[in-house]
């Protein structure tokens, strides 16, 4: 039987060679199309193909699988139906949209209703969030910060080459791709003054990531461990984690991150899932001195997924200024879920775990402002002679990501964000 990543597959759908979407991808996510209401949908090439009315017209009905699962505002529910749900489902998808498959394709009244194109829907927020994890997995990313603010000569803190640190962050503040943000406020204490002032922030930053979603509900009390890991993980999608850096700054010792982080975080809205992610499975940095054993793990656990962060100066055109990559990613996933499990911590469907800032070795790689600039000391240039140091009102920052293996393009679509004045 051909399987849903053959990159011998083709769609009876005309699908672009350097689409992101092709059928050996098939994305799940929640859009809407007027006034309907929020459905589930798979991407595919330009369109996407409805899956509530797929169900209606007993496409899945072999798979036995509660159709109304896709009529749902969230993939919630689909999602806690578990791996092997989503596995069929997914294959299913791609048995419906081959070239060589009519059930669709030649029923002219059931494709009309089936295809919707991506650029008249609208993309929803693609699961309930109940909780958020942010984590510091980029040893170029810590070692940065550790050079800006702390001992140059010891960047790293003594703990982080033996666990993945992270902080639990608000889920609410979570919104979806073209989702503008508004400025934030907030207590700025300048070296110059003795007093903090409150003020609308003057180092608003991205973090360019990319975060995994939770696809099973534990048990308060028990582990996961790093075998057991890829089992739990739906997908994946892009991230920011915006920061206020100077609002962060004053604030964060001594419990860390809390307003300068928790007005808005931003999501792509397509989940990619790791069964479609797996050609892109490639082995991670050396790990030294040696993990503890419950953060040991066999195979390969990292990915191979281009990234590339995006500035448009209003009004002018975008500029490339970072090129990342997650295998650059010194703590992957299976030990993040491992680690925050440790402790008997709960994970739930549709919790979003963050990788923290990818950045790489090389200036150009780096996945912030905070670095790309270098604390302000070296602004960026972009087109028309414009400047930058941090992000100014108006601004518009683009998130893209994918893999590439055999001529086929695996990527999570746009992440988009424009920042609005402070209110």
């Amino acid at each position: 039987m051909i399987k849903a990543n053959d990159p011998h597959l083709h769609s009876w759908i005309q699908i672009a060679p350097t689409s992101e979407f092709p059928i050996q991808n098939l994305p799940f996510g929640i859009f809407s199309l007027g006034d309907q209401d929020p459905r589930v949908g798979v991407a595919i090439g330009d369109y996407i193909l409805d899956l509530c009315v797929t169900a209606q017209e007993s496409l899945f009905d072999l798979l036995d699988i509660d159709p109304t699962v896709f009529s749902r505002p969230y993939l919630n529910d689909f999602i806690a139906l578990g791996k092997p749900a989503w596995r069929a489902v997914r294959e299913r998808v791609s048995v419906l949209l081959r070239n060589d498959n009519a059930e669709i394709r030649d029923n002219d009244e059931l494709m009309h209703r089936c295809l919707v194109k991506q650029v008249e829907a609208t993309l929803h927020l693609p699961v309930k969030i109940s909780n958020y994890t942010d984590f510091q997995a980029s040893l170029e990313y810590a070692t940065n910060v550790g050079l800006l603010f702390r001992d140059p000569e010891n960047a790293l803190s003594p703990n982080w080459k033996h666990l993945p640190i992270g902080y639990h962050g608000r889920a609410p503040s979570i919104v979806v791709s073209n989702t503008s943000i508004h400025r934030p406020k907030g207590q700025v204490k300048f070296s110059d003054s003795p007093l903090p002032a409150f003020m609308p922030t003057q180092q608003l930053d991205f973090e360019l990531e990319i975060a995994f979603i939770a696809g099973v509900n534990t048990t308060l009390g028990t582990a996961v461990s790093t075998a057991e890991a890829d089992e739990l993980i739906f997908g994946l999608v892009l991230f920011n984690d915006w920061s206020a850096r100077d609002i962060q700054r004053w604030e964060h010792v001594p419990l860390g991150p809390f307003q300068g982080k928790s007005f808005a975080s931003s999501v792509s809205p397509w989940v990619v899932t790791l069964d479609a992610l797996e050609p892109f499975r490639v082995a991670g940095p050396a790990q030294t001195p040696a993990v503890l054993p419950y953060l040991e793990y066999a195979g390969n656990k990292h990915l191979d997924l281009h990234l590339k962060v995006y500035l448009q100066a209003h009004p002018q055109a975008s500029a490339l200024i970072s090129q990342s990559n997650t295998r650059y990613l010194y703590w992957n996933m299976n030990q993040q879920l491992a680690h925050i499990t440790s402790n008997g911590c709960n994970i739930q469907v549709g919790d979003i775990f963050a990788s923290g800032t990818v950045s790489g070795p090389e200036p150009d790689s780096y996945g912030s402002l905070l670095e790309l600039s270098w604390n302000g000391s070296k602004p960026i240039i972009l087109p028309d002679n414009i400047s930058r140091t941090y992000l100014e009102d108006g601004d518009t920052v683009i998130f893209k990501g994918y893999g590439e293996r055999n001529g086929i393009r695996i990527g999570f679509g746009e992440l988009r964000t424009r920042i609005l004045p402070a209110t």
